[in-house]
């Protein structure tokens, strides 16, 4: 019988296998969805998960543009960027983001601020893919698919 290790492996670089995820966002809570992609990207679903090391799988979401808030967050929330001169600080609602020119940032910017900040977390940035409709260009990876709606009922919104 083998005895049982005491030690701790950390993972190298080269010993990573990056897997591909889809999500179909739609009807799904921005919140909860984007903890659980920022756990995916950062690797933390895995055994061998190194935090140093960039060990996580690549995600594509799609139907980002159609994500909702629950109770009045779509129009009281605020998002808040300053433009870098005296007295330019700009605010924006999700409702506005949403019905803009590009609506998959209130994910993405959900998701990055889950993320480390540094170079670690840019190379884990990288691995998230956000599109507004149904249509990705990642078919040749097989991503699998996750049901983060039968997770939780909490996850999903419904009309």
């Amino acid at each position: 019988m083998k005895a049982l290790s005491t030690q701790t492996r950390s993972i190298k670089p080269a010993e990573v296998e990056k897997k591909w995820h889809i999500i179909d966002a739609e009807g799904l809570v921005v919140g909860r969805v984007a903890t659980i992609i920022a756990n995916i990207l950062r690797g933390k679903h895995k055994p061998s998960f190194t935090p140093h090391v960039d060990c996580g799988d690549h995600v594509i979401v799609i139907n980002a543009d159609k994500v909702r808030f629950t109770g009045n967050k779509l129009q009281d929330k605020r998002y808040y960027k300053h433009t870098g001169y005296a007295g330019g600080i700009k605010e924006t609602s999700p409702a506005k983001v949403l019905e803009g020119r590009f609506p998959e940032r209130v994910l993405e910017k959900a998701v990055e601020r889950m993320i480390p900040r540094g170079p670690l977390g840019r190379q884990q940035m990288k691995a998230l893919h956000l599109y507004a409709g149904t249509e990705h260009p990642h078919d040749g990876q097989q991503p699998e698919v996750l049901d983060i709606a039968a997770r939780n009922r909490k996850n999903k919104v419904s009309a």
